[in-house]
């Protein structure tokens, strides 16, 4: 087992990764009934997407000894405006630090690693992703 949810009321959940006992919280979005003070479970869709991409950027940024730390990935979800609500479109605009010096051809290893994370492998095909690198 991965992990448990329990509903906490008020249209918030408790996520508990049972490895490590890490707890998040959710709750719905002003838009759909809930106060908006924690992700929603389509943030953390979307920003699990981000956070995937830039891990396994950072596992290869290590074996080539790039310094990494600082990259930053602003995360934008669009969902639906009509019926059934759902995530239409994920932006994500990847923002390196100016200590990060990388070769062209390191940079291109890294864009394809990162297009081809489980995650992205994983999203419906009719989610439009838009994804940038700022280098």
């Amino acid at each position: 087992m991965t992990s448990t949810v329990i509903y906490t009321g008020d249209l918030r959940t408790e996520l508990t990764h049972l490895q490590s006992g890490s707890v998040v919280e959710t709750d719905a979005p002003t838009d759909n009934h809930g106060k908006g003070q924690r992700f929603s479970p389509t943030d953390l869709m979307a920003t699990s997407y981000a956070s995937c991409m830039i891990t396994t950027m950072a596992i290869k940024a290590a074996d080539m000894n790039l310094n990494f730390n600082g990259t930053k990935i602003n995360v934008t979800k669009i969902m639906s405006s009509d019926a059934p609500r759902r995530i239409v479109g994920i932006v994500a605009e990847l923002i390196f630090t100016e200590n990060f010096i990388a070769t062209q051809e390191q940079k291109e290893q890294l864009m394809r690693i990162a297009r081809s994370c489980p995650v992205e492998k994983s999203l419906h095909p009719d989610i439009d992703l838009k994804v940038s690198f700022q280098w």
